[in-house]
This record gives C-alpha cells, sequence and structure tokens, in this order.
C-alpha cells in the first residue's frame, strides 16, 4: 500500500491546485483498516468530510483525530513529505478501526458483510473499506462540479485497481447505485444488474423504491491487470442514507451477500 500512498501524496498538490474541491491539509486516505488481512473490501465514492473535521468544520485532534493532516504531520505542503510521513499516514490507515472510527456509518456496512464472517473490527480483521477516489472534498461527491468529479478520476482511478493488485482480496461490496455507476465508468466493467424483490423500500405515498443487485467478476480495472479474478457484489440502496432502508432489507442483504460470497472470505 505504501507505494500507492507515496504517488497519491505526490499528486495532491496538483489535485487541490485544479480546484478539485479536496481538502487541501486532508491526507489521502488508500484504506480503511488492514488490506493486507483483508479478503473482503466495502467500496464507497470518497472519504467523508467528517472523517477530518466537526460538525462545526474544526479539523478533528487529539483522541478525536482519525487520520493525519498537514498541521499533524508538521508539514506546508504535500510535496514536503518524507518516508516517516508516508509511514505515519499508512499506520492510521491501518489503525482506522481501533481508533476513532465513524461508527455511524460503519457499523451498518459491518453487520450487511458478518455473514460471510468478515468484520472491520476483529483483531485480524478480515474485511476493509476502499473508496473509488481516496481524497476527501469539501462537499459530498455527487455535490461536486462535473468538472471537479472528471478531474478527480482521471488522476486518482487507477488507484482501486493498484491496491487490490498488491492486496488479497476476493470479494468487493458496492455500497449504492452511485458507487456501483462510478465503478462501471472507472474499471470499464459492466455489471450484472438484478432486481430483488425483497429488498423494495416501501414509501407512505408514492411508489416504493425497488431492490437492485450487481455482480460481477473483474481481473482488470481501468489500467490495471488485476492477476486473478475478485468477485464484485453490490446493492442500489446506500444503507446510510437511503431513507426507509428496514432492520429486514438489511438482513435479506446480509443474507444475500453471505450467499453469493461463500467460500471466498474464510
Amino acid at each position: 500500500m505504501n507505494t500507492t500512498l507515496s504517488v497519491l501524496v505526490r499528486r495532491l498538490d496538483r489535485i487541490v491546485g485544479l480546484d478539485t474541491g479536496v481538502i487541501p491539509w486532508s491526507s489521502p486516505v488508500p484504506c480503511f483498516g488492514s488490506l493486507s488481512s483483508a479478503a473482503l473490501a466495502t467500496v464507497g465514492l470518497n472519504p467523508s468530510n467528517r472523517e477530518f473535521v466537526d460538525l462545526s468544520g474544526q479539523e478533528l485532534d487529539g483522541e478525536a483525530r482519525r487520520f493525519h493532516t498537514l498541521n499533524s504531520l508538521g508539514l506546508a505542503r504535500w510535496s514536503d513529505a518524507k518516508k516517516e510521513h508516508l509511514d505515519s499516514i499508512s499506520a492510521y490507515c491501518q489503525q482506522y478501526f481501533f481508533r476513532n472510527p465513524y461508527n455511524l456509518w460503519f457499523r451498518k456496512l459491518d453487520y450487511v458483510v458478518s455473514g460471510t464472517r468478515a468484520s472491520y473490527y476483529a483483531k485480524s480483521a478480515t474485511a476493509c473499506h476502499l473508496d473509488l477516489i481516496p481524497y476527501a472534498t469539501i462537499s459530498k461527491w455527487n455535490a461536486l462540479r462535473p468538472f471537479q468529479r472528471s478531474a478527480l478520476s482521471q488522476a486518482a482511478g487507477d488507484t482501486l485497481g493498484r491496491l487490490i493488485r498488491d492486496s488479497s482480496l476476493k470479494v468487493l461490496i458496492l455500497n449504492g447505485s452511485s458507487v456501483a455507476r462510478h465503478f462501471e465508468e472507472l474499471s470499464e466493467v459492466p455489471l450484472k444488474r438484478r432486481e430483488k424483490k425483497s429488498w423494495k423500500l416501501p414509501r407512505d405515498s408514492g411508489s416504493a423504491v425497488k431492490g437492485f443487485a450487481y455482480e460481477a467478476t473483474i481481473n482488470r480495472f481501468a489500467s490495471v491487470n488485476l492477476g486473478r479474478g475478485v468477485l464484485v457484489l453490490g446493492f442500489n440502496h446506500n444503507i446510510q442514507s437511503s431513507f426507509g432502508v428496514t432492520a429486514e432489507v438489511l438482513s435479506t442483504l446480509r443474507a444475500w451477500i453471505a450467499k453469493r460470497a461463500k467460500g471466498a472470505v474464510q
């Protein structure tokens, strides 16, 4: 991971200069948790700003800190980063779930993958989290301007492929339709899409929100040859933000992932 991290840090000053909406003082986040021990990774769009700031927009510090920043590393710019700084950024990524994880977001995902016996929180973690774009932005990904999303995809769109290639990951879980759509764009691999009646979300007024499952096996991601087949599973509901995601739907998502990934994670 450190080789990829070095590339991400070297790119940061230029990316910030392109008005991409990246929080300029925030470190890249190539991985949440231990990539080296994980067989399964959940996949999101990009790190939340809440990984770096509190509700009032102030930088997290002390025991509340989740990841490094220019301030915490004592750097004026990212181009000044040396090996010891990269090692410290990497350590914070690997130790994420044993420091101050954003549990409001991650506990639901951990439950959904737990049918495979994978977990972020286990001592020898068999699950981690990756993002398609490893840079936190001031606004949410879908609120960024099209040129900002495009610039970030061009600058860091190969990151996920590099991380998968250099890991032992066997299964990826895509969290939500936006993730699935951007995964297809970056990977250039179509996902098989199938409606799941048991995942339907009821609405008091209007039509229910249909549930869809995504599935594929990939050997490449963008220009990166993974050297093996990796199972990709996903669902259209963003379980942290989709209104009306019931305990029953979460349970059926969990059972489906456990069935489709059977034998791949253990």
